[in-house]
């Protein structure tokens, strides 16, 4: 619920830009098929079923579910003013992180907020493909974006970024004692970004696009390994 309204809000944030962006001229209320009045009532409706849902957790849950409501609605404003909307976008996708840990446990403990860490590296390195797509086209517009701010530095900050997100991952594994499964998963996963890179090499739209959607499989990855050591630990 809550990833649907950061949809929807994010599409009414961005009315002025997705028109003149080619990626984006199609989506419903850059062309007029919803206007932005409904596109607010949809995330108003979205949101408080989300926290409706949210208030049958314990206390601390309902606490940090505030301050997510606060970034998944914030986010979208952000390329207006900051090179950095992916590391924000991170922040907000993450947030269920800490969240999953109250609700269960009743606590955050440090290896959630590790967690928390690794997926703010690799939402702003898979968003940073996302970005490099749509790079001229914001900025003819004068949108923001670490596309935008890396340059021709994009592959080396990558690079960077996705050796922050394995080196905190590593941490984790390291820390929870988790068995070979998750270790061959983060190899899988690693081999499986050293492609992204490959294909992604000359910046084209199409290969930037298909890099990005290629973190499905990464993403996978590192949850199969995870699954497959916790199984074998129980």
């Amino acid at each position: 619920l809550t990833r649907s309204a950061g949809c929807v809000i994010n599409d009414y944030a961005d009315r002025w830009l997705d028109p003149h962006v080619e990626r984006t001229r199609g989506r419903p209320l850059a062309t007029g098929a919803v206007s932005a009045r409904e596109a607010l009532g949809v995330f108003a409706a979205l949101m408080l079923a989300a926290f409706a849902l949210v208030l049958t957790q314990n206390r601390l849950t309902v606490m940090l579910s505030v301050v997510g409501a606060f970034l998944a609605a914030s986010y979208p404003y952000l390329k207006r003013y900051t090179y950095l909307p992916q590391v924000y976008l991170g922040m907000a996708f993450g947030w269920g992180i800490p969240m999953a840990f109250a609700a269960l446990t009743g606590d955050v403990p440090p290896l959630a907020w590790v967690l928390y860490v690794a997926n703010i590296f690799w939402a702003t390195a898979y968003d940073t493909w996302y970005a490099m797509v749509d790079r001229e086209d914001d900025l003819r517009m004068g949108a923001k974006s670490t596309a935008i701010l890396f340059g021709e530095l994009d592959l080396v900050a990558q690079g960077v970024l996705y050796a922050g997100m394995f080196a905190a991952l590593a941490l984790v594994g390291r820390q929870a004692a988790l068995g070979w499964p998750y270790w061959a998963g983060l190899a899988l996963a690693l081999a499986l970004v050293a492609w992204e890179f490959a294909i992604a090499r000359r910046r084209e739209r199409a290969a930037c696009f298909r890099a990005f959607l290629h973190n499905t499989w990464v993403g996978l990855a590192v949850f199969a390994g995870l699954a497959a050591a916790l199984a074998l630990r129980g």
